[in-house]
């Protein structure tokens, strides 16, 4: 089917009303002889009523009521009604209708109305007259403008996910292996920016204006449909690979031409990801246009992952089995939002010196229905890409101010880690957001950490800085995470206004086993400690490890020998000693 036919791009639809479907009725005087009325409506068969006025007054006359009335009383109608006028003929209770009210309004009030009142034909006032629509014709485009809606996005008019379905079901039917057909996974680069710098009305002109482009693009017989957000698809049938790969390009150059919006220049691209039948397997639980359609969503990913504004495919099932999981990830995350299938565990760290476990580090936890656990080296890189971070970023900070809140009422004050993504870094919302939670829920700042990664800091060092050193002078500490994963630099550990680094856990692994490892750990303690910071210890699985680094100097150890993660109400009590320390 194609988009022209279907849609009208960008137009947001005018709601229908009664005078819009209407039609111009014939009218009668009320004075006209009923002899008359009856042959009007034996003269036309089509004819289905008549509109009768008197004095600026409109009332409905149906075939129906006449028909009724001259043929009822035993056979003598027609005589009785031999010298009646139309005005005589009509009913009672006259049942007309503003042509301002709205279909869905107009179908609720006929239903509401006594089953006598309900009439064929609906009387409809205008400011130009009078006109007539039948109850069938009402119901009809109601039924019609239903499915359209169920079938539809209603930002851009474009056939959505469901549409989009039936169409490859119907092309399957006719071509069991979908050859020459390809599906684009299309997905705007910085979209999100748009939304949050210019506000969602900016974003929908884009949306809308971006449907406009891909519609100009695409033949009459390909379907293009809106899937949600910022992501399309295009179907593309009848096409080469060469053909197909030819549109995708098209797509990238033609989001790259800026966006206008209330004089506002607007520059965005496009991800694309291709996938045709050939690329994918079969996969028994799916169609086959919803694998090309899981298949194309990892390509799409694959293409930002590349450094955006691209097109990519898929090259063979060990590349396309941990992308589609990836797309597969993104497209359950919504419902993990709703669902609150999100929460925190909590895994504490041991002090070397005084035995103390009071520190624990909030970790994010994802049980999904379909996927089971994922682990967060999968989702949150995800969510960097998609901006659902900064979603979820503002409610592990929520959750963690509520659950301290919690321990200090309890009379057992713990201090909580709490992660903080280099994407949040940039957008500079994490220190209004962190002191507007501690403020809400009266929690001191020296109860929170705050730990960002190697990453973070050297991609934007001038912007953490000043984030970092404002959140440390309001009394939060400060943790690098992972060091030694990244660009470790003596420079960084000395410009960053930090507290603690927390050595990754590569490193400590074979501590007590690599002569070499334990002089790198003993190397970075020392460094930390000639700067005033103290050290964590990551990954700590075996009590030699624990008892190593103690004798190396290390200030705190955390890892599965202390605690795995646990909930809030399964962490270990605290204490002033525990007996992984009592050694000789």
């Amino acid at each position: 089917m194609s988009i022209a036919s279907d849609t009208d791009l960008g137009r947001v639809e005018r709601v229908l009303r009664l005078a819009d479907l209407a039609t111009s009725p014939k009218l009668v005087p009320a004075a006209t002889p009923v002899t008359e009325i009856d042959r009007l409506f034996r003269a036309d068969r089509n004819l289905r009523s008549l509109v009768i006025h008197e004095n600026g007054i409109y009332s409905l006359l149906t075939r129906e009521q006449v028909e009724h009335a001259l043929t009822g009383r035993l056979g003598y109608g027609r005589g009785l009604h031999a010298r009646s006028t139309a005005v005589q003929m009509l009913p009672a209770n006259s049942f007309t209708l503003p042509g301002s009210m709205a279909l869905a309004s107009a179908a609720q009030h006929i239903l509401d109305s006594p089953e006598g009142s309900r009439h064929r034909d609906v009387l409809v006032v205008t400011d130009d007259g009078p006109r007539v629509v039948s109850v069938s014709q009402i119901f009809e485009r109601l039924s019609a403008d239903f499915r359209h809606a169920a079938l539809h996005d209603s930002l851009t008019g474009l056939p959505n996910r469901r549409h989009l379905g039936e169409r490859g079901e119907a092309l399957a039917r006719g071509n069991a292996n979908l050859a020459g057909i390809a599906v684009l996974y299309i997905d705007l680069d910085g979209f999100k920016a748009i939304n949050d710098t210019f506000g969602h009305r900016a974003g929908d002109e884009v949306l809308a204006g971006f449907a406009e482009r891909l519609g100009r693009i695409i033949r009459p017989a390909d379907v293009l449909a809106r899937l949600g957000g910022d992501e399309f698809a295009i179907l593309l049938v009848g096409v080469s690979e060469m053909q197909a790969l030819a549109v995708a390009d098209r797509v990238v150059a033609g989001s790259s031409v800026p966006f206008d919006c209330d004089g506002n220049i607007l520059h965005l691209s496009a991800s694309v990801g291709i996938a045709m039948p050939g690329d994918v397997p079969a996969e028994p639980e799916l169609t086959r246009l919803e694998a090309l359609l899981r298949h194309a969503d990892g390509a799409m990913l694959k293409a930002k992952q590349a450094g955006k504004r691209q097109v990519a495919r898929l090259d063979g099932h060990d590349e396309a089995a941990p992308i589609a999981r990836n797309a597969l990830i993104r497209r359950r995350l919504p419902s993990a939002f709703e669902t609150r299938r999100f929460t925190l565990h909590y895994q504490p760290q041991l002090d070397l010196v005084s035995g103390d476990n009071s520190t624990v580090e909030a970790l994010l936890r994802w049980t999904d229905s379909e996927l089971g656990m994922v682990s967060p080296a999968e989702f949150i890189p995800i969510m960097e890409l998609s901006g659902d971070i900064h979603r979820i970023g503002l409610r592990v900070i929520n959750e963690v101010c509520m659950q301290a809140r919690r321990w200090l009422d309890a009379g057992v004050p713990r201090r909580v880690g709490i992660n903080v993504s280099p994407v949040q870094l940039a957008t500079r919302r994490v220190v209004s957001e962190l002191l507007s939670a501690l403020a809400r829920h009266g929690v001191p700042p020296d109860l929170i950490q705050v730990e960002i990664t190697e990453g973070a800091a050297i991609t934007n060092l001038p912007r953490a800085i000043g984030q970092l050193q404002q959140l440390r002078d309001a009394g939060i500490s400060i943790a690098l995470d992972d060091y030694g994963t990244g660009f470790s630099s003596l420079a960084m550990l000395r410009n960053l206004p930090l507290n603690i680094v927390k050595i990754d856990k590569s490193f400590i692994d074979n501590i007590d086993t690599s002569a070499a490892d334990a002089l790198l750990v003993r190397g970075v303690i020392d460094t930390a400690h000639a700067l005033g910071l103290k050290v964590t210890a990551e990954g700590v699985e075996r009590p030699c490890q624990l008892r190593l680094l103690r004798e190396l100097g290390c200030d705190i150890a955390q890892g599965f020998l202390i605690s795995r993660p646990v909930a809030p109400d399964d962490l270990p009590p605290l204490t002033a000693r525990t007996p992984l320390l009592e050694w000789h």
